[in-house]
């Protein structure tokens, strides 16, 4: 059904509006639409006209945006962020085809974009855009087609497809085990053990399991696994790693295996994505590649 036209205010209106909300100001935004701040007030002045709303209250100079207005704002902000990806995606690839993916930093880098090239060989159709993200997030207030998750299966509003178990083992550069002889799990305890700010209990599970009770855990804290498995290389302690980001740095020859076996993480990686609507073409693409390539 079309939407009356009343109900659907020019871009120009809806930018400017946004950028007043956003930055404070008619100046502010003036600036950044490289507009006078006497057209940012007229486009605002029409959008208001148009709604038969008044967005703003007025003192002096400034427009001070209502609470209807800021929920009005950040809905637009959605479709502005939506209108200008769509419009990226189709100039980049005029054939269509494009995904939109949320990655984990080092999952990224480490793991997916060594495999990339086969992905995009396979499917040379598909223009596949990144953006990193640290943590869940709502699927309706981000313009990405599909994420890659960590952690347990439950994500609001949408569906999953496991990829595959983290699994951790103890790692160090070789003149790190070479300066510091370890025979057995226990003898572990006495290193310098590097952890992850997100899997704080990470070396006591692993203690655990390899049957040392009481551990004591002493070490630098990172929050990312990227810069520390980086100290590990150089020498600064033993790492926890997950045996796909380690697996590569062993068989190169810049960490060794510590003593004691690899133990289950707290969670998996899973890619997900909205449960509502149909998926593209290209995301239904992506989700065979990648579980063929988690095997």
């Amino acid at each position: 059904m079309t939407l009356p036209r009343r109900y659907l205010p020019s871009i120009s209106q809806l930018s400017a509006f946004e950028a007043v909300c956003r930055l404070g100001s008619t100046a502010a935004a003036a600036r950044e639409l490289n507009l006078t701040q006497g057209a940012v007030s007229r486009l605002v002045q029409h959008l208001e006209g148009q709604l038969g709303q008044t967005l703003f209250r007025r003192e002096g100079r400034r427009l001070v945006p209502s609470e209807p207005a800021l929920v009005y704002a950040r809905e637009v902000r959605k479709g502005l962020e939506l209108i200008a990806r769509a419009s990226l995606g189709l100039r980049a690839n005029p054939g269509g085809g494009v995904l939109n993916l949320a990655i984990l930093p080092t999952f990224g880098t480490r793991w997916l974009a060594p495999r990339l090239g086969d992905f995009l060989a396979k499917n040379p159709g598909v223009t596949l855009n990144l953006g990193t993200r640290m943590r869940p997030f709502d699927f309706a207030t981000e313009s990405f087609d599909a994420a890659i998750h960590f952690g347990t299966r439950p994500w609001p509003g949408a569906e999953h497809l496991p990829l595959f178990e983290e699994r951790l083992l103890p790692v160090c550069a070789p003149g790190y085990a070479a300066a510091h002889p370890m025979l057995g799990p226990n003898d572990l305890q006495e290193q310098a053990l590097l952890q992850l700010e997100s899997r704080p209990n990470a070396w006591g599970a692993w203690f655990a399991q390899n049957g040392v009770e009481r551990p004591r855990i002493q070490g630098m804290m990172f929050d990312q696994f990227a810069p520390m498995m980086q100290a590990a290389v150089h020498g600064v302690g033993v790492a926890l790693l997950p045996e796909f980001l380690a697996q590569p740095e062993i068989e190169e020859g810049r960490l060794v295996r510590a003593p004691g076996g690899p133990v289950s993480g707290i969670g998996s990686y899973y890619l997900v994505w909205p449960s509502e609507g149909p998926s593209p073409p290209a995301l239904e693409a992506f989700k065979i590649w990648i579980a063929g390539a988690a095997q």
